[in-house]
């Protein structure tokens, strides 16, 4: 039982804590209008794509990130998995596939974007290998 309840608590720990993730980019663009937020955009190759890991790990899933996110910003993944078993349905890949023709007709990945809430971009990085307070920092600079 105590086994039980320990496994509990800490299952309701980390989803207390995870990062939120909008899944429409038009429900995440007008929720960011509302709050008068801006918008954090990612380009990420989730189960492919080493420096998208690393950058998920070190920054995304960090108390300190997370904390200062769900404050001030609206999240956006923008997820493009290779593997069977990760596969998106098809409207979610034809909506991050329109959102790379705006915002990444590079394809580069990790690509993450500061934008206004009207979609402006306000500054682009990648994977830095730096703690997430110098994360927080960086995008901040882009805010002006």
């Amino acid at each position: 039982m105590r086994t039980f309840l320990f496994v509990i608590a800490i299952l309701s720990t980390s989803i207390m804590h995870a990062q939120h993730w909008e899944t429409n980019w038009q429900q995440a663009t007008e929720k960011a209008k509302k709050a008068d937020h801006n918008l954090i955009l990612v380009f990420s190759g989730s189960d492919w794509c080493g420096p998208c890991i690393k950058l998920d790990k070190s920054i995304w899933q960090s108390t300190e990130f997370q904390e200062y996110a769900k404050d001030h910003w609206i999240m956006v993944r923008a997820d493009f998995p290779r593997k069977k078993g990760n596969k998106l349905s098809d409207e979610k890949a034809t909506e991050n596939a329109q959102l790379a023709e705006k915002y990444n007709q590079n394809g580069y990945f990790p690509l993450v974007l500061v934008l206004s809430p009207e979609g402006k971009i306000l500054g682009t990085t990648g994977y830095k290998n730096i703690s997430a307070k110098e994360y927080i920092d960086l995008l901040k600079k882009f805010e002006g």
